[in-house]
């Protein structure tokens, strides 16, 4: 079961790439400033997927607004992503879990899906400026999109 509302949330730090090449991104950079949107996807690609992260994409503008900073992750590789979010313009950095640590320690892991070990359920936490979860949600139905009214209402 994905961590709880009101659990302090595991800080990491992931990789990101873009054109500038590989980049660490830390989630406590964001505590005391912002609050943050993790939203965990099964695999780079996918059509489902592509979907969610292009949907959030085009409301990035609702979210800045909302002082929230929104951070796609799967078990893909960094070059993975960077390639996903080349090809569907997205505005907000994709980090890879490639050594499935943070989908882990997040609780939001498929022991087997479709045949493949390891890849993180769509998954959705918000946290707050001081690293506390206070919205979470984990489908253990990779075609469920996270509830963004939801989201955007923990944001508020």
């Amino acid at each position: 079961m994905a961590l709880a509302i009101d659990t302090k949330a595991p800080d990491f730090t992931l990789k990101t790439k873009n054109a500038d090449g590989l980049a660490d991104v830390t989630l406590s950079e964001n505590f005391g400033k912002k609050k943050t949107i993790l939203l965990f996807f099964p695999l780079a690609f996918t059509s489902v997927c592509m979907k969610e992260m292009c949907d959030v994409s085009s409301s990035i503008a609702a979210y800045n607004d909302l002082n929230a900073a929104v951070y796609g992750i799967s078990v893909d590789s960094p070059f993975a992503q960077e390639q996903m979010a080349k090809i569907d313009n997205l505005q907000f950095p994709l980090l890879s879990d490639f050594n499935k640590e943070v989908s882990t320690a997040y609780d939001v892991l498929y022991a087997d899906l479709l045949g493949f070990k390891g890849v993180s359920k769509r998954s959705a936490f918000v946290i707050d400026e001081n690293g506390s979860i206070i919205y979470s949600e984990s489908s253990e139905d990779p075609h469920d999109l996270p509830n963004f009214d939801a989201i955007k209402a923990a944001l508020a």
